[in-house]
C-alpha cells in the first residue's frame, strides 16, 4: 500500500536548511538542498523577454549575443555551476566569460554561431542555475 505526505514545510532536525536523502541502493545519502536548482529561466525573442522562470527576475539584452539574467535572490557566492542551451539547432549557446562575468546577483550568457566565432542572437534560451542561495 502506498502512503502519502501532505506537509508546506520540511525543516533538518539538526540544522534546519539540510536535509538528507537515502540514494540509490540505500548505500549513500545526498543533500536536498544541493540537489535542487536554485534559478532556471527560459529567454525568448532573441534574448529581450523572460517567458518563464524560477528566481530570476528579469533579463536585459545588453547587445549582440549578449543577455544577462538577474537573480531575484542572491547566490551566496559567483562558484555557482551553469547549464545554458538554446532551442536553435544551428547556434550554439555559451556562459559568457569565466566567473568573472558573474556575479552574486546575475549571470551572463553569450550567443555564437556555431563555430563560436561571431556574436549572435539566439532565440530560445534555457539556463539553469546551481549553488548555494545566499
Amino acid at each position: 500500500m502506498a502512503s502519502i505526505l501532505k506537509v508546506d514545510t520540511i525543516t533538518g532536525v539538526t540544522t534546519a536548511g539540510s536535509i538528507a536523502v537515502t540514494g540509490e541502493g540505500n548505500s549513500t545519502t545526498t543533500n536536498l538542498q544541493q540537489g535542487l536548482a536554485k534559478s532556471w529561466c527560459y529567454i525568448s525573442a532573441s534574448g529581450n523577454t523572460l517567458s518563464d522562470s524560477l528566481n530570476t527576475a528579469s533579463v536585459a539584452d545588453n547587445g549582440t549575443g549578449s543577455y544577462q539574467a538577474n537573480f531575484t535572490n542572491n547566490m551566496n557566492n559567483v562558484l555557482f555551476s551553469q547549464a545554458i542551451t538554446s532551442g536553435s539547432y544551428a547556434n550554439s549557446m555559451n556562459c559568457e566569460g569565466s566567473t568573472s562575468d558573474c556575479a552574486t546577483s546575475q549571470f551572463r550568457i553569450r550567443g555564437a554561431n556555431g563555430n563560436e566565432t561571431a556574436a549572435v542572437d539566439i532565440p530560445n534560451v534555457y539556463g539553469l542555475i546551481h549553488g548555494d542561495l545566499a
